[in-house]
């Protein structure tokens, strides 16, 4: 049988008409394949027919595009109202900035920047302290005219822990001075003067001793007796740094085997270590620069067997005694000389500039006086500014003699070429000790000594040793003016091999002093010279000098090597020729003999002359 047809009107009827409608509404979406095939030619009609679709896709993007700038401006103006919400940083006002501010001691200060003061790490620690002890040591000696016997120690109390232990037989300290030299910096009576000396501070051995009482918590131990008959004292002070002040934790009277001197042992943190800035190497240098002292040195290593190192003196004769001297007008500044015009004791404007400045004659501080137009009856403390300017103008061009040098002790040539000799072996040695000469108005003199040949390795740069007043200079060798002046020299004049800005080549070792009453250092560690240029071209004449009595030796050296080669070649030849006028004259054995014996003797003679 049949299926039965549906009559018109029935369900499936409406169901095709509602979809064809829902067709019509909603035309399928092309897809890209579809797309990119209406875009080809022959199909112009299947793109015509898209387009339509095509506009209202792009008009559903700018809506979707329109909306999502909307939602950014939200969001942007929600996070500007967020940032504007926030709580704002706690601030103070003058009152309470008022209230925090206070004073900083020097001894607070150098405390957290002890680097400054040359006790950057554990090894340069440890022979700053040594070096501290020892320039204080030899100061006090040879201000008492006392030839210095000195004892160094060091004792390892553990890996990173040592004792040092310095001993002289100096004049000794007063009892109330002891806790005020060892416990306060920027105390001493060498910063306020013009005269030569190895501290300039007041900072040295007390720096020390604090810095042993951050690393270990130890106080500093002082024993010293003045003289024989009086009685020894010991301390044991620490340094209160907020304010810079000795705390004494134990002063006695105790029993001393020495009639005088003074001996400091300090605990501290460091590192025992050997080479070119070691203390076995400061301990040789300070003893080639002082041979009028002994010293005797007792290494951590050599503590377990009982040795020591000892460095015999060369001479007993203690350096030429220096004068202070009052400042050079040439060396000053305005505000340093008004503050002297403020604080002198004089009158009148002539008596200060005469009594208080060095080689400032009656005749000269009346010519200041002219030049500056001031009246030389003027009160010095009533002087203004414009006119305190107007006479420093007027000392500046007036000629005025250069400052005594008998504030200047130099080593001398005899005891530097004595030094070396005794330290290095070697075939030439030459010592120069220029005149005394002025920067910035303060006197200072250049000494050079300078050994060649022997040991010394030929393949390696050039040791040099620097000194200042003395003391060697163990860091900071590039910054140094010293280090400037002899990379500078032209050392191939003078028959040596020299790399351009370095050190020359050679077995050679150079040894550089200058001693001045102020030695212009570039830090308070003390490392090295400032580099004034009247200081690098005395370094420079001092040097060249050197190298031109070291050029003659070797020239000297040359020819007679020379010399020598060529009487070798004649006289292996001489015995040829004596036979050969053997057979022309007919002469005997004896006769040739002498023959070759008076040709040997010519030979010599022409050579010689």
């Amino acid at each position: 049988m049949g299926r039965p047809s549906q009559p018109p009107g029935s369900r499936g009827d409406k169901a095709m008409a509602q979809a064809k409608k829902k067709a019509k509404a909603k035309p399928k979406k092309a897809s890209s394949r579809a797309r990119v095939k209406s875009a080809k030619p022959g199909r112009k009609s299947q793109a015509k027919k898209k387009a339509p679709g095509r506009k209202k896709a792009g008009a559903v993007r700018k809506r979707t595009a329109s909306k999502q700038a909307g939602s950014a401006k939200k969001k942007a103006s929600g996070s500007k109202r967020r940032r504007v919400a926030k709580p704002l940083r706690p601030t103070s006002n003058a009152a309470e900035m008022a209230e925090k501010q206070r004073d900083i001691s020097v001894s607070e200060f150098f405390a957290k920047n002890r680097h400054l003061l040359g006790f950057d790490n554990p090894s340069k620690a440890l022979l700053t302290t040594v070096k501290e002890g020892v320039d204080n040591a030899l100061d006090a000696c040879e201000e008492a005219g006392v030839v210095p016997d000195i004892q160094i120690e060091i004792h390892q109390k553990s890996d990173s822990r040592f004792r040092v232990v310095i001993e002289d037989n100096g004049p000794g300290i007063v009892r109330d001075q002891v806790p005020k030299i060892f416990g306060r910096l920027l105390y001493g009576s060498k910063f306020h003067r013009l005269r030569q000396s190895r501290g300039q501070q007041g900072i040295g051995i007390s720096a020390a001793g604090m810095y042993g009482l951050l690393t270990t918590g130890k106080p500093v131990k002082i024993i010293t007796r003045t003289g024989k008959g009086r009685q020894a004292h010991e301390f044991e002070l620490v340094i209160d740094t907020k304010k810079n002040k000795p705390q004494v934790k134990r002063d006695l009277v105790v029993k001393w085997p020495k009639h005088h001197g003074t001996r400091v042992e300090i605990e501290l943190e460091g590192n025992y270590r050997g080479g070119q800035h070691s203390v076995d190497n400061y301990i040789r240098q300070i003893s080639l620069a002082n041979p009028h002292a002994q010293i005797t040195y007792v290494p951590p290593v050599a503590e377990e067997h009982g040795d020591k190192h000892v460095f015999p003196r060369v001479t007993r004769k203690l350096p030429a005694h220096t004068d202070e001297i009052q400042p050079h007008p040439y060396g000053i500044e305005l505000g340093v000389l008004m503050q002297m015009f403020r604080d002198t004791g004089s009158r009148n404007l002539t008596s200060c500039l005469r009594n208080d400045f060095s080689r400032v004659s009656p005749r000269v501080a009346s010519e200041i006086c002219e030049k500056a137009k001031v009246s030389p009856k003027r009160r010095p403390a009533d002087i203004r500014r414009e006119e305190a300017d107007a006479i420093y103008k007027a000392i500046k061009q007036t000629k005025i003699m250069s400052p005594p040098t008998d504030c200047i002790a130099p080593i001398g040539e005899d005891l530097i070429l004595a030094a070396l000799k005794a330290e290095v072996e070697a075939d030439f040695y030459s010592a120069v000790t220029r005149r005394p000469t002025i920067y910035r108005g303060n006197p200072f003199l250049v000494e050079v000594g300078l050994a060649y040949g022997g040991e010394m390795p030929r393949e390696e740069s050039a040791a040099l040793y620097r000194y200042a007043n003395r003391v060697p200079l163990q860091y900071q060798q590039g910054a140094c003016a010293i280090t400037r002046a002899v990379s500078g020299t032209n050392w191939k004049s003078y028959m040596v091999q020299h790399p351009k800005g370095a050190l020359p080549v050679g077995p050679l070792l150079i040894m550089v002093h200058i001693a001045s009453v102020w030695v212009p250092f570039t830090s308070e560690s003390k490392d090295a010279v400032a580099q004034y240029p009247e200081i690098i071209k005395e370094f420079r004449f001092a040097l060249q000098e050197c190298g031109r009595k070291m050029t003659n030796y070797l020239r000297k050296q040359k020819r007679v090597a020379e010399e020598a080669k060529k009487a070798a070649y004649i006289e292996k030849y001489i015995p040829q020729v004596a036979i050969g006028l053997q057979e022309i004259l007919s002469l005997g054995d004896r006769e040739t003999s002498k023959l070759t014996n008076k040709l040997t003797h010519v030979l010599e003679r022409s050579r010689k002359s």
